[in-house]
């Protein structure tokens, strides 16, 4: 079956794009858990939807102020030191992200993070800085050798990530930025003295399939990861036709 225009009618009506970002990712997991993911590696999903949460006054109160001094009588006094005033204090906006993604952890290596998919949503494309902050996350990434994947279905807001980590990393001659839906799949290796990055980019398109890209789990193996297969089963729990 095609992809779906999630942003638009009629499928718009049929299922927030919200729900259906969350059932993607838990089906990707399901996938990959299911018979993909050798036995030392366990995927776990990843959904947060931006925006602070805030400790209220009751959740306070009831955990205790532990900062607060000890009663008169009660237990053993211990010193207190009260901390200086702030030199400077500002207002700042961390531009808290949505996130819709799939990590992949080497159990045999500690819980290290082998693997990630990105699931792109409006939220990572509306402002400048969430598009820088979401960039630099994914290159971060890639820096610590984890293999990635990044789906791009939004149809509303058109940022190629793919476009925009190669202007940050300087990758002059990429091939395949220019599409406004995309998947792609990275994969960074140590070789002689330097390291190097390796893409595995496909244009997405209304109407038409989504590809199987390799998910590198270390520099040599790779399990491939069936976008079509995980997109088609989701539309079908979620009855959207």
């Amino acid at each position: 079956m095609p992809l779906r225009d999630h942003f638009h009618l009629p499928w718009s009506d049929e299922n927030y794009w919200e729900g259906f970002h969350s059932a993607w990712v838990n089906t990707i997991v399901r996938h990959l858990n299911g018979s993909i993911l050798p036995p030392q590696y366990r995927a776990v999903p990843q959904v947060h939807l931006g925006a602070w949460v805030e400790a209220d006054v009751a959740s306070f109160e009831k955990h205790g102020n532990h900062n607060a001094a000890p009663a008169q009588g009660a237990g053993i006094a211990t010193g207190a030191c009260a901390a200086p005033q702030p030199v400077q204090t500002f207002v700042v906006d961390f531009f808290d992200q949505d996130v819709y993604e799939v990590r992949v952890f080497d159990e045999r290596r500690g819980l290290r993070l082998a693997g990630v998919v990105e699931i792109v949503s409006p939220g990572n494309k509306d402002r400048s800085e969430k598009i820088k902050a979401f960039t630099t996350k994914c290159v971060s990434y890639l820096a610590e050798r984890v293999g990635l994947i990044v789906a791009d279905v939004v149809t509303t807001r058109r940022v190629n990530f793919y476009k925009t980590l190669s202007d940050l990393l300087s990758l002059e001659d990429a091939e395949g930025t220019a599409a406004d839906l995309y998947a792609v799949a990275f994969r960074t290796r140590a070789e002689n003295s330097h390291v190097e990055l390796d893409t595995w980019p496909a244009a997405l398109q209304v109407g038409q399939q989504l590809p199987t890209l390799p998910l590198w789990l270390t520099d040599d193996f790779s399990v491939p990861l069936d976008l079509e297969k995980s997109y088609e089963e989701t539309c079908q729990v979620l009855r959207i036709r």
